[in-house]
């Protein structure tokens, strides 16, 4: 009985990953197809280099003497070439429709790679303002995005109170934008990544669970005055209990 379930399991396994596959295919050729409507120097560019890296690789092999040894690497380097091409043009294209808009700043985070964890909208205002928080190797980075000047102080209050449960950890600050001093949206990753390591795996996961518990600890009463009557109520239901 069991080598029966052991094959329909491996067969399953095989259909979904033949499904999962042709699933990926069909996505690239989507993304293809509204990439070049959109971009008129998709073709030259995948094809140059699709030329340039073949033709180059070919050309060793003419010197050697070995340039049928060399035509299948070339051609494969060559597809290589013109996929990244297609993926940098890609990622340009997604990352200027995104610019500017709300967001923008947690999406492009939510999609870094490694060892991240990211919380959205730590702090934000009704004007679609945010600081969202990342821990890294780096330590500590907040990432305002929205009007600077309503930003700034956002940034400063998050940091204070971070602060208090992280020791000495490194906390960075930058706020995404197009002006001066700020951080594009499409470097956003790479700046990230350009931090220093400070701290350890595992001091990554303990500050973590320090700054979730801060935040567990923040949502247990909500910030700002009490409503009416409130106060007289708490003092009521204590006399009760007494």
């Amino acid at each position: 009985m069991a080598p029966k379930q052991d094959k329909a399991a491996a067969k399953e396994a095989k259909r979904a990953r033949r499904e999962a596959s042709r699933q990926r295919r069909k996505q690239i050729f989507e993304a293809f197809k509204m990439q070049r409507r959109e971009d008129r120097g998709l073709i030259p560019w995948m094809l140059g280099s699709f030329l340039v890296v073949a033709g180059g690789i070919f050309a060793l092999g003419l010197l050697w003497d070995m340039h049928w040894v060399f035509l299948a690497p070339g051609i494969a380097f060559g597809v290589l070439a013109a996929v990244v091409v297609f993926g940098r043009r890609v990622q340009r294209n997604v990352f200027t429709k995104a610019d500017g808009q709300p967001g923008a700043a947690a999406w492009a985070l939510d999609n870094m790679r490694g060892n991240w964890r990211v919380t959205k909208a730590v702090a934000g205002t009704t004007q679609l303002d945010a600081v969202h928080r990342v821990v890294g190797r780096c330590g500590v980075v907040l990432v305002g995005e929205g009007a600077p000047h309503r930003v700034k102080p956002l940034l400063g209050q998050e940091k204070k109170r971070i602060a208090r449960v992280i020791g000495e950890t490194p906390i960075y600050d930058l706020i995404v934008g197009n002006e001066d001093k700020q951080v594009k949206l499409k470097d956003l990753q790479r700046h990230l990544t350009k931090l220093p390591r400070n701290i350890t795996k595992a001091q990554v996961d303990v500050i973590e669970t320090r700054l979730s518990a801060l935040a567990a600890r923040g949502a247990a009463m909500p910030k700002g005055p009490l409503p009416q009557g409130a106060k007289m109520r708490n003092v009521q239901r204590a006399m009760r209990r007494r």
